[in-house]
């Protein structure tokens, strides 16, 4: 699933009900952001900068 709304096509963007269920979710900005993910950047676990190594991946949820 796209972290940003962005980052989807632009026909996907455009449908009714992908727009209406953004709208639910709550608008994050650079501040609220750092201040959330801070500790893991702290702890060398952010997934996005660090590469962290599972004893169970079998465990994680599968992509569709």
């Amino acid at each position: 699933m796209p972290y940003t709304f962005d980052e989807l096509p632009q026909i996907i963007q455009d449908h009714p009900s992908v727009q209406s269920e953004a709208l639910l979710g709550k608008d994050w900005d650079d501040e609220e952001l750092y201040r959330t993910s801070s500790y893991l950047m702290a702890e060398e676990c952010h997934p996005l900068v660090f590469d962290i190594q599972l004893d169970n991946p079998q465990l994680l949820p599968q992509d569709d």
